[in-house]
Parts: structure tokens; sequence; C-alpha cells
């Protein structure tokens, strides 16, 4: 199992070479493993990039889209179902590369399901010139960014029952399934292992601690020069705090009960209240982080030795140090403080909600029946007030 530890050693003739050139390099993540802090880097400097002869051939910084088609992934609450002809715009803008080095980004890719998918997804984007990249992480750190995630999907669980879900309650599939396809990484990596080989499969242990790291790697692998992969700065993907990931957990729960369309979800909380929150504010030094309880978080590292022993044995290249995927972190302090939603996050969350609402104007509205608003329950209310905005949304 080979290591690697700085550029240096790269230079000096050590074990890590760039990858031959022409080479078709699918990263496929999995989530929260320093993804789009990479997609980001790698699409900014493009231009830059393909000077270089590395091309990176998709029209964004995640051809999302693409990945959940070709996995037969439904798309995000309320968004619009993927199809096929996003796949084949992928694979047409990589054919186009030629016999140039091109670079695919998109954690996605983790969620194929079986050897058939993958076999398809590794065929179609160049065969045997396919190297796949795997990013992997403790699941210690992963567990609290994705149980956030998902919250910003519709989950409605705490955190707590969350983890006692996914640790405790075999099969462990609710209530997220995909969790454990992505996540379980030792499984993840021997099923791409076994359609491309362990001689094209290339793990890269991210370290937290060095927060260049990853971009280092890419350079090196694709035979870049140093520094020309940089962080962009993305507000839109951070995490959220304790406090605001409970604020719109609790809104799931109300919007969930009223029977609320998923498409009024996609509009006015995820593109609308989440993304204008994020955007307006940046966590201070006193906002409460989402914080792992120890048992979670020493079950978590045990899993990730486990994990470590059996990629180590599939004979895939692994880039970093795998003892840090069972390293336990420190316990989270006692007595924090209970987490508040400061007001200003508040507003901005429903100022945001307001203006995507605001973006499809509606020129008339229907009464509420024979009942006035004062006679309507407030459920039914809601209910008929999402459906109203939907409508408005779609006319739009």
């Amino acid at each position: 199992m080979e290591t690697d530890c700085t550029r240096d050693d790269v230079r000096a003739g050590g074990t890590v070479t760039p990858f031959p050139a022409g080479t078709r390099l699918l990263h496929i993540g999995p989530h929260k493993t320093g993804t789009t802090s990479i997609q980001g880097a790698l699409f900014a400097a493009k231009d830059t990039m393909a000077a270089h002869g590395v091309d990176f051939p998709a029209d964004s910084r995640h051809p999302m889209s693409a990945a959940l088609a070709v996995c037969a992934r439904p798309g995000m609450m309320g968004n619009a179902t993927p199809t096929e002809r996003h796949w084949e715009q992928l694979v047409a803008q990589v054919t186009a590369t030629g016999r140039r080095t091109s670079v695919v980004s998109s954690e996605f890719f983790a969620d194929a399901a079986d050897d058939e998918t993958v076999a398809r997804i590794v065929r179609e984007l160049g065969g045997d010139r396919v190297h796949v990249l795997v990013t992997l992480r403790p699941l210690a750190k992963i567990m609290p960014s994705q149980w956030q995630q998902y919250v910003q999907n519709g989950l409605r669980m705490e955190y707590e029952s969350w983890l006692e879900h996914m640790l405790r309650k075999p099969p462990y599939e609710k209530p997220n399934p995909s969790f454990w396809r992505r996540h379980r990484h030792d499984a993840l990596v021997e099923r791409w292992a076994r359609v491309v080989g362990p001689e094209r499969v290339t793990v890269v242990v991210v370290d937290d601690r060095d927060r260049d790291g990853l971009m280092r790697t890419f350079e090196t692998l694709l035979d870049l020069p140093a520094g020309l992969l940089r962080a962009v700065p993305d507000t839109a993907n951070r995490s959220l705090t304790l406090a605001e990931t409970e604020m719109l957990r609790n809104l799931n729960v109300e919007f969930r009960g009223n029977e609320l369309p998923d498409e009024l979800y996609s509009s006015l909380v995820r593109y609308g209240a989440v993304m204008h929150m994020k955007n307006a504010c940046a966590p201070g030094p006193d906002d409460v982080r989402i914080a792992t309880p120890q048992w979670a978080a020493e079950a978590a590292a045990e899993l990730g030795a486990q994990m470590a022993r059996r990629i180590g044995a599939t004979g895939v290249r692994v880039l970093g140090d795998p003892a840090l995927l069972s390293a336990v972190p420190k316990p989270p302090a006692t007595g924090a403080p209970a987490p508040r939603i400061a007001p200003e996050v508040a507003a901005q969350a429903l100022y945001g909600a307001l203006a995507a609402a605001a973006a499809a104007p509606v020129r008339s509205t229907a009464p509420l029946k024979s009942r006035t608003v004062h006679q309507t329950s407030s459920r039914d209310l809601v209910r008929v007030l999402g459906h109203r905005a939907l409508k408005k949304l779609r006319r739009h």
C-alpha cells in the first residue's frame, strides 16, 4: 500500500507519479471529502489547465445531473429528475477531448449501486483510459456534515436519533439508504476496483490539517504546475450550524405535516431561505457546531479502521495516511450553550423565501372556497397557500 507525504517526494522520484498523458480521471467522491473545493478549483482553472494539456470537460464545476442520471438516482427533493440527455451530453464533452488528459468530478458517481452501472460509466467515459480517484475522510467528520445535508433535503430526524439508525439499527438503511452506499468506503473501493482493476484506482486520504493538500495531490497526479489549483470561496456550500440545522429540521416537520408539494420546498426553502441565509450570514465563534456524541465517534472510528484494512487488501494505490480514517476526534465540550438562532439569521432565511416567491408574481388568486381565512384551520391554510405558490412558480 503506497503512501504519499509531500510533492518534493514526487519530484525526487518517489512512489507517486503523474497519470499517463491521455488518462481520463474520474473523481467519484464520495460526499463530504473535499469534492466541492476541488471541483471549484478545477473549474476556475480550466483554461489554464488546458494550456498544460488537461481538460475539464463540463459546463459547470459539478456535472451533478449527468452523474445522477447514469446512476438512476432522483434529483434533490423537488428538483426536476435528471434525464439520459444530461449523461449523453457529458459523455460527448469527454469524448471531444480526444487523446488529451481530462478530469471529471462528481460525488454522485459514488451512488452507482452495482457493477453493471459502474461498468457502463467507465465504458462510456473511455474504457481502459479511465482511472478512478476516491477521496476519503474519517466517518466521524463526515457524519455531522452529511446529516445536515440530508436535513437540507427534507430530513426531519434529530442528529442523535439519526446516528442511532445509521450505527445501531440494522440493516442501517433508514432513513437514508444512500449513506452506506456512499460511505461504506471499503465496499465502494472494492466495487470500482472489481470493474476497472485495482491498478486503475487511487485512494486519497484527505488530511484536514493540510488545507491545500488535496489541491497539491491533484496537481501532482495531473502533472500540473504547483500552485495552479486554488480554493474558490463558496459561502453557498458552507455547513449549517446546529441552530440553523434545527430551524430547518423543524420547518421540514411542518412542511411534511402539511403535505406541501416537493417543488415548493426546492424553490422556496432550499434555493430561497437556506441559500440566502448561507450567503448572507457567516457563522461566528459563538455559534454552536454540530457535535457527534462520543459513543458514535468511537463507533465510526472502529468502522474506519476496518475499512482501512480492507481497502489496503484490495491492492489499490493509497495516498496519505490510512490511520487518519480511524482517528477518534476529541469529545465535545460539556456544558455547551443551547443552540439559538440569531434574529438576523432568521430574518435572512425568511427574506430568502419571500424573495424566491416574489420572483414568480401571480396575476390573480382564487378564494378559499366558501370559507374566509379566519374560518380556515392553519393546517388547511398552509396547504392551500403552498399549492398556490407552486402554481405561481410553474406559471412563471
